[in-house]
């Protein structure tokens, strides 16, 4: 009887371990941003100055001084519009990273872009974003 519960768990063990997924021999290629357009409307926040020089998700180094940002969702290099819905200034970033994380937010962007948006005092702002083709 122990012998077949034993015989049963190391056979259901080999069946899951074989239907699992195997890692690629090449590493995977980010995914081409898709051709349907993305707007969204929400809070922006900027990457504080010590993220600057840090690993990003993709494996670039942050550069507070590039128009780049953060978001949950939209795949890497993506373009997107940033609208500054309080005075209506825009600017154009790449997305390189993950984020944010805090509730409420939908996007992070770099020191540059935040400057373009005139949001460096408040911190935060309401903004509308819009992917590019």
């Amino acid at each position: 009887m122990r012998l077949t519960r034993f015989t049963t768990l190391l056979l259901l063990a080999l069946l899951v371990s074989g239907c699992a997924d195997r890692q690629p021999t090449q590493p995977a290629k980010a995914p081409k941003a898709t051709q349907e357009r993305f707007s969204q409307s929400g809070k922006a926040s900027y990457y504080a100055r010590m993220h600057h020089g840090q690993r990003t998700a993709n494996g670039e180094t942050h550069d507070q001084n590039a128009l780049v940002a953060a978001h949950r969702s939209l795949p890497f290099g993506t373009r997107v519009r940033v609208t500054n819905e309080q005075n209506g200034k825009q600017v154009v970033v790449r997305i390189n990273d993950r984020g944010p994380f805090r509730r409420g937010r939908i996007i992070d962007l770099s020191r540059a872009a935040a400057a373009q948006l005139d949001m460096l005092t408040s911190g935060v702002i309401r903004v509308r974003i819009e992917t590019l083709p």
